[in-house]
């Protein structure tokens, strides 16, 4: 099986950014790393995974108010 996915380098441990289905725990792989190009923010603020700026985002929603744009007008 041939599978392309999406990982962060975390403290030396590659993190797929969604879950791995069909290996099995324990299981052997080989991993053919190709880097992205650089985040322009990274070296300023950091970068959030997609999974992290989520529930974030979730968070913000269910604890504070809608603000409206146009209220600032």
């Amino acid at each position: 099986m041939t599978k392309t996915l999406d990982a962060i380098f975390e403290n030396g441990i590659l993190r797929p950014v969604e879950p791995l289905e069909g290996i099995d725990e324990n299981s052997r792989v080989r991993i053919q790393v190709e880097t992205g190009p650089k985040h322009p923010l990274a070296d300023s603020i950091g970068v959030l995974s997609d999974e992290d700026a989520a529930e974030m985002r979730r968070v913000i929603e269910e604890e504070f108010e809608t603000i409206d744009a146009r209220d600032w007008q």
